[in-house]
């Protein structure tokens, strides 16, 4: 049984400075502009603002996925989140990336090791969309570049697991 994610107007909750007040909390750690932020988009002066279902989407993708890496390993920096269609086709994304819907992000990964527990944790631990160790570099020697993870709050997951998917 999965969690259904609290309707929007109860996810607000008081800001810490660090935060703009108008910042949205999409789950206890994570918070709209962490998921939204793009140095892409700053620097091209790209409006990366999701609509409302793509902000219960990035909640529900908090909730199912982010929250429980959170609790098991610590702080996790995401590196790519929501991306409007101007921002995804400016730093080359697939047509159909489910970034585009607030489904996926891109994880920082400091390690090949840290990689695999992050990889194992997921596939063995949650329901997911798709788990993806993108790999730059030769398939035993290259370095983990992050882990793309997805999960789709509008059908299935689908629990597709590659842990040395190629990127160039």
């Amino acid at each position: 049984m999965q969690n259904t994610p609290p309707p929007m107007e109860y996810v607000c909750k008081e800001h810490s400075s660090a935060h703009d007040p108008s910042d949205v909390q999409l789950s206890e750690h994570f918070w709209l502009s962490e998921l939204t932020k793009s140095g892409t988009a700053e620097r091209l002066g790209i409006d990366n603002t999701p609509d409302i279902e793509d902000i219960e989407s990035l909640q529900s993708l908090c909730i199912h996925i982010l929250e429980p890496l959170r609790r098991r390993f610590g702080v996790i920096k995401i590196t790519s989140g929501y991306r409007c269609p101007l921002l995804n086709e400016k730093v080359n994304g697939s047509r159909t990336s489910q970034h585009l819907k607030g489904q996926a992000v891109d994880i920082f990964i400091s390690s090949n090791e840290v990689a695999m527990k992050y990889f194992r944790f997921i596939v063995e631990n949650l329901d997911f969309d798709q788990v993806l160790l993108e790999i730059k570099g030769g398939r035993y020697t290259g370095k983990v570049h992050c882990l793309h993870v997805s999960y789709n709050n509008e059908d299935v997951n689908r629990r597709i697991a590659i842990s040395d998917y190629k990127v160039k």
